[in-house]
């Protein structure tokens, strides 16, 4: 592609001033680097998956607070984490961040174990308790 044909598209980058480096073509047919503001495919994957990640938190949301999930599903999903990452920073096996999940099992853990979520997650230990309506 030649620079000057380097899209320059609308993005949700935008939204975090980003742009993206690309190689391109210059005038006297040399490879150089080039700024993209985005382009529209790459725009309608990217707004397709952040809409997703929106509803996936959402969807934990609705389960914290009928009962069926613990908040660290939520905050989880909030962190666009999923359960492999999330054990590793934890330290935990995958398993026992699985069974973390459970309400009942939820309210029986540790201050030590609650303290390490509430890092791994940036947020207070009271924050981790009781999610947002």
């Amino acid at each position: 592609m030649k620079k000057i044909e380097v899209p320059q598209d609308q993005s949700s980058l935008n939204k975090v001033n980003s742009k993206e480096l690309y190689y391109a073509v210059d005038e006297n047919g040399e490879y150089t680097t080039a700024l993209s503001s985005g382009w529209d495919p790459k725009k309608i994957a990217l707004d397709n998956a952040l809409e997703e990640i929106e509803q996936r938190i959402e969807d934990a949301k609705k389960r914290v607070h009928s009962g069926v999930t613990s908040p660290i599903e939520y905050y989880m999903e909030l962190s666009k984490m999923d359960l492999p990452i999330l054990a590793s920073y934890v330290g935990f096996w995958q398993w026992k961040v699985k069974r973390h999940f459970k309400p009942s099992v939820f309210k029986k853990l540790s201050a030590k174990k609650l303290k390490k979520y509430a890092d791994v997650f940036d947020i207070s230990v009271a924050e981790l308790q009781e999610i947002p309506k």
